[in-house]
């Protein structure tokens, strides 16, 4: 029996592959190349967005830069009016104020430019406003002399409220009432005691100058007691109203024969009026 062996055919070995996936392996690659790319296109829009903010700020730079030269040019002051002056001129109410041409509207500061102005004596009220586009106005209320204070022998001219508005020395003006009696520091100061004292004498002399002529001289060192000079005769007033007491005094003029307003001090020379529904003349003063 014969038996026959043919040789097996051996297929060549090859590498043998791997064919088990790894689901988790890539899903790491596929979320490593996606988190590249995010960060590449985050790199990315910053870069743009930091660009686009440098332009935007240099051209806002330059457009501030330009405009604010423009605006300025457009606001600036060429004209400043000033209203209301009597006494004062207008070059000094523009020296306190402190403001000069060609600075812009809107850097005004009113009420800082009101306060310098008003911080003068003759000056009672000022009221600055812009005007477009170049003028600054000034409106201001002065003060009315209206009597001449004397204290340690010193003249000051006086408004109606009791300021002092200059000090004439020993210059007089006959064409205000004399008020007397008043402390000289209290005065300086502006105290509301001798204010108030200086504005009981200018009333009174308001009140007497409606009917007598000539110049009053009112001693207010006391309020409760002035004592008024007209002509030689001397006024004593009380607490009661002064324009009472002076109507008072109107009423039985008439029958004051001897009563002379001739500044020479004859006939009667004191008229007390500090009592009610009574009038005490005096004669020489006693």
């Amino acid at each position: 029996m014969r038996f026959s062996f043919k040789p097996r055919r051996v297929k060549p070995a090859i590498p043998r592959m791997n064919r088990w996936k790894d689901s988790t392996g890539e899903r790491a690659v596929k979320q490593t190349g996606r988190t590249r790319r995010v960060r590449q296109n985050v790199v990315v829009r910053v870069g743009v967005v930091l660009a686009g903010v440098a332009i935007f700020g240099w051209l806002l730079t330059m457009g501030v830069t330009y405009s604010s030269r423009m605006v300025r040019e457009l606001l600036e002051i060429h004209t400043i009016t000033v209203e209301g002056l009597h006494h004062l001129d207008k070059e000094k109410v523009i020296e306190l104020a402190q403001v000069k041409q060609g600075v812009p509207l809107y850097q005004i500061v009113t009420a800082s430019i009101e306060g310098k102005i008003e911080s003068h004596p003759w000056i009672k009220e000022a009221e600055v406003s812009r005007v477009p586009f170049h003028e600054l106005r000034i409106a201001v209320i002065e003060r009315k002399p209206a009597a001449v204070v004397r204290a340690a022998s010193q003249n000051f001219l006086s408004d109606e409220e009791g300021y002092v508005l200059t000090k004439l020395g020993q210059v007089d003006d006959d064409a205000f009432p004399l008020v007397t009696g008043v402390d000289l520091d209290g005065l300086l100061k502006g105290t509301d005691v001798v204010r108030r004292a200086i504005m009981s004498g200018i009333e009174l002399a308001r009140v007497i100058g409606r009917t007598s002529d000539g110049r009053l001289q009112v001693q207010a060192e006391n309020q409760t007691n002035l004592v008024a000079f007209i002509q030689g005769v001397r006024f004593r007033f009380g607490e009661e109203s002064v324009e009472e007491q002076w109507e008072r005094f109107q009423r039985v003029k008439p029958t004051l024969k001897s009563l002379n307003f001739d500044g020479a001090g004859r006939g009667v020379s004191e008229v007390d009026l500090r009592y009610d529904n009574r009038i005490i003349v005096r004669d020489g003063g006693g």
